[in-house]
């Protein structure tokens, strides 16, 4: 009788453990999932700030570069096609990296153009707008730390049983474009 007990309260402690272990490591996968989503959308107001900042900084070389209309055009493209938004973190990546190519190219038209370049305007949104560049490598790192944590988590032991057994996925990590480590070229 004594050894019976003894067994079933042995087995109730452990049932208990593994129930309350199972419950935290849920709990951090949830509170995971919300810092990640945060942070992405810390990554998405840092890329719209960027996208604001576009139409000013077009219409303000457009007074000095008429004759730069292709440019200005792959400009208003890009930032459209990075506003149309995916939920597919490479789409999305590849995206922002057109519209950071087409500003490398305008800013470089920027150069050719000395009025232009002392303009009071111009330098402020150059200035804003580099800026906002700083703000969105920031937005990234931190995003990429949360997923990492996240998805640490997931493929550890034991708690990768809990994360199979609730269908928590891996998050994709925002990663350079391949090819984005070559500089766009600019002719005049």
């Amino acid at each position: 009788m004594k050894k019976s007990l003894i067994i079933i309260g042995v087995v109730a402690v452990v049932i208990i453990a593994v129930c309350g272990y199972a419950w935290s490591t849920y709990n951090s996968f949830v509170a995971l999932g919300q810092t990640i989503d945060t942070e992405w959308a810390n990554v998405e107001t840092q890329y719209q700030r960027r996208a604001d900042l576009i139409p000013n900084l077009v219409n303000t070389v457009k007074g000095y570069a008429k004759h730069e209309q292709e440019t200005l055009d792959q400009v208003v493209a890009a930032r459209a096609k990075a506003l149309a938004g995916t939920n597919n973190v490479a789409e999305y990546n590849a995206a922002q990296q057109e519209v950071t190519s087409a500003l490398g190219r305008l800013i470089a038209i920027a150069e050719s153009y000395p009025d232009l370049k002392a303009n009071t305007n111009f330098l402020e949104l150059q200035s804003q707008l580099e800026g906002t560049e700083n703000r969105i490598a920031v937005a990234r790192k931190n995003y990429n730390e949360a997923v990492k944590g996240y998805n640490t988590l997931i493929k550890k032991f034991p708690s990768n049983l809990v994360a199979k057994m609730f269908d928590f996925a891996e998050r994709d990590l925002f990663s350079a474009t391949e090819g984005a480590e070559q500089v766009p070229q600019v002719a005049f």
